[in-house]
């Protein structure tokens, strides 16, 4: 029987051949089934589906039941593996279903294979999408296709408002109808859903094309043109908006028709024809100087972050969703802004070559023009064409020349970044993407990239992105091979910090080769963003070229750094010394730092830890976290006492430190009494310091009753400790 409940040892009991029979009526039984009284729900729940069993949630809760037992046993039936961490999970419930969706959406389970999984009165996909708050994607980008399908528009609801996590791994090259559904599916679920982080991985040879989409549609921005009219668009917000503002747009062209009009007449057609052709013409110029075409596409890209907002604001005026763009530039109201485009001329020329380059103004398009048929529109999105940026010289009017200017002024004035090779490659300044057509929503606000190369052009877009990305909080480059465009990234960090509603606190940088020092980079990054909370720094090797650095650039070394409201600082040397003197203004432009962390540091003279130690208490009084790692301490006693003296921090860590190497007896027991004696110290870690068996016995001493240690976690891994166990009578 389909669900039946016998055991292997004799016939079913009547009580599970009634509880089977109702499981299979349960779509008509559904309600008195949850009326039962506990002491026979608790019995049926495990004869339920896994659809039958999500419902019954409420009841079992009233109950005072629990069905955890019944999820979790459903998991190792189903998907016979261990999860990781599943000491941490704290609902089954959510995890199978979670899964249970990402199986199904990928293809890996069939639900036919238990009857517990299958149920024609329910859809798999729309019964578990509550409960996913994190999706990860893969290879050619699976299952995209099918959450934007018309029949799945229920589901897209459903992870619109449970969906926080988006991630990407090991991702392939895509054609055109998976990356239209996935611009759909983005939109959805970014724009106008909940999905506050987007992380990627493993991505060796990235297609700049998808990985712009992601970054530009991750940071809000994105240029519907006819994407939104496509047959299976399961995003209706954008076309309310549409209809709402469709009578002030039909006024507008109107107003344009009538200055075309105008505008035709006499010399000024001429005048502006002759404009557009010698702006065409240096385009065409900078287009054959290209070291390839997808470079060439991408230079067209490449603006100054204070034009981008300029070009933004005039955008959204005639986009099709004026409502999405969140804040004008100051000074500027939306009537004034308007009537300045509404009076610009939209110049006609035979040659069709040139129309596109005229263009301001971006017309809503037509929702009776059907399906998306045309797959260029796409790319429209993520490369630019290099005309449109030649020809918007001609209708730059002098305040917003004036205000580019004063941006490019400030931003280079003192700045670590300015002039940089990184920034200034081909001809682009320091963080350049066309934003002119495109709309702005809502942004997540995590945004991780892991072992995914970054070229120059990626950063500059990337930099471009951060610079207005005012809703992120956290920000993780991990082993991107930014080489010197790391001055791109803190290019737009800088113009990012400028905005007084920013929210960006955590920045961690690693990669295997160091482009400069390691205490360079970090007051370079401090002083283009004293805002932040967290910064790790991490470099595996050092860079045999690191003295080359790009020409123009100030050395980092020299910038000032204001007060800053870091708290916690990790830094992982490539083997560079640690000088005390570099370190030190760090320090001292952090009072509020609570956490250090150093890592693979050399010390360069006996006396650098101790004017460390002497920095860290002039400076950071309230440092409550101290942690070494692979930092030769064994010629360090005398500074390694001190620090287990000191009445403020509360966790201290040396680890891989030759801390036991050439330990004396004398000194192992200095080290107990004076943790003994120390009631502030809650942790204590020593992992990989070759302790040995004979002196993990003594340091138990801390433990004993004269001890005011108030000592909770004592690590001990990693110490080549042989543990017996007496097993004698």
């Amino acid at each position: 029987m389909e669900g039946g409940g016998g055991s292997a040892a004799g016939p079913p009991s009547l009580f599970a051949l009634s509880g089977a029979a109702v499981s299979c009526s349960m779509r008509a039984l559904e309600r008195d089934v949850w009326a039962l009284p506990g002491h026979v729900l608790r019995g049926l729940l495990p004869l339920l589906n896994v659809f039958y069993l999500e419902r019954a949630e409420g009841a079992a809760r009233r109950a005072g039941l629990s069905t955890q037992p019944i999820w979790r046993k459903l998991w190792d039936d189903v998907m016979k593996t261990r999860p990781p961490n599943s000491e941490n999970i704290t609902c089954w419930r959510k995890k199978f279903l979670e899964t249970f969706f990402s199986n199904i959406l990928h293809g890996v389970l069939d639900v036919s294979s238990d009857w517990r999984l299958n149920d024609h009165h329910f859809s798999p996909l729309l019964h578990s999408s509550r409960h996913v708050t994190q999706l990860t994607l893969c290879n050619v980008l699976q299952g995209v296709m099918e959450l934007t399908a018309e029949h799945n528009q229920r589901v897209l609801e459903n992870l619109a408002g449970s969906l926080r996590i988006l991630k990407f791994r090991h991702l392939l090259s895509s054609d055109q109808s998976i990356r239209r559904s996935l611009v759909l599916l983005l939109h959805r679920l970014i724009h106008h859903g909940s999905v506050s982080q987007v992380s990627m991985y493993s991505w060796p040879i990235p297609d700049t094309v998808l990985l712009i989409l992601i970054l530009s549609m991750s940071a809000g921005y994105w240029c519907s043109g006819k994407v939104l009219t496509y047959h299976s668009s399961p995003c209706g917000f954008c076309r309310e908006g549409n209809a709402q503002s469709q009578e002030s747009t039909q006024e507008g062209s109107e107003m344009d028709r009538c200055n075309e009009k105008e505008w035709s007449d006499g010399k000024n057609q001429q005048a502006s024809l002759s404009a557009l052709e010698e702006a065409d013409a240096q385009v065409e110029a900078n287009r054959r100087g290209a070291d390839t075409p997808q470079s060439s596409a991408l230079s067209g890209l490449r603006s100054h972050p204070s034009q981008n907002l300029v070009r933004e604001e005039g955008s959204s005026e005639a986009s099709c969703d004026p409502t999405s763009v969140k804040d004008p530039p100051r000074g500027w109201s939306s009537h004034r802004l308007s009537e300045r485009l509404s009076c610009r001329p939209i110049l006609r020329k035979p040659r069709r070559r040139l129309k596109s380059a005229v263009g301001r103004r971006r017309r809503c398009p037509r929702r009776s023009r059907g399906t998306y048929d045309d797959p260029e529109d796409l790319y429209d999105f993520v490369f630019a064409v290099a005309r449109e940026n030649a020809s918007e010289l001609l209708f730059d009017n002098s305040v917003a020349e004036g205000e580019n200017a004063s941006n490019c002024a400030s931003s280079s004035t003192g700045s670590p970044c300015s002039g940089s090779a990184g920034c200034k490659k081909r001809g682009g300044s320091a963080g350049n993407f066309s934003l002119k057509t495109a709309h702005r929503f809502r942004s997540v606000s995590t945004l991780e990239l892991f072992s995914i190369p970054l070229t120059g052009d990626a950063c500059r877009t990337l930099s471009n992105l951060l610079s207005s990305w005012v809703s992120l909080e956290n920000l993780v480059l991990s082993y991107n091979g930014l080489g010197d465009n790391i001055f791109c990234i803190l290019s737009g960090l800088r113009a990012l910090s400028r905005h007084s509603d920013c929210c960006l606190h955590v920045v961690r940088v690693s990669d295997v080769f160091s482009h400069m020092p390691c205490m360079d980079l970090v007051r370079c990054i401090l002083s283009a963003f004293p805002r932040l909370h967290t910064l790790s720094v991490s470099f595996d090797l050092k860079n045999q070229l690191e003295g080359n650095r790009p020409e123009g650039n100030p050395s980092c070394s020299e910038a000032e750094i204001s007060e800053s409201c870091l708290e916690q600082l990790e830094i992982r040397f490539p083997r560079e010394p640690l000088h005390t003197a570099f370190l030190r203004p760090v320090l001292k432009a952090s009072r509020s730092l609570q956490q250090l962390s150093l890592d693979s540091a050399a010390l360069p003279c006996p006396q650098e830890l101790e004017h460390l130690l002497q920095a860290l208490k002039e400076c950071n009084p309230n440092l409550k976290k101290l942690s070494f790692h692979d930092v030769n301490l064994a010629d360090h006693q005398k500074e390694v006492l001190l620090l287990l003296q000191d009445p403020i921090l509360q966790e201290i860590t040396f680890s891989f430190c030759r801390l036991f190497e050439s330990c004396t007896t004398e000194f192992l027991s200095e080290i107990i009494n004076t943790v003994k004696r120390n009631s502030s110290l809650k942790s204590l870690k020593l992992p990989g310091n070759r302790l040995g068996n004979h002196r993990l016995v003594a340091l138990a001493d801390i433990f004993s009753e004269d001890s005011s240690s108030s000592l909770c976690q004592l690590d001990v891994r990693g110490n080549d400790l042989l543990i017996c166990w007496n097993t004698g009578t």
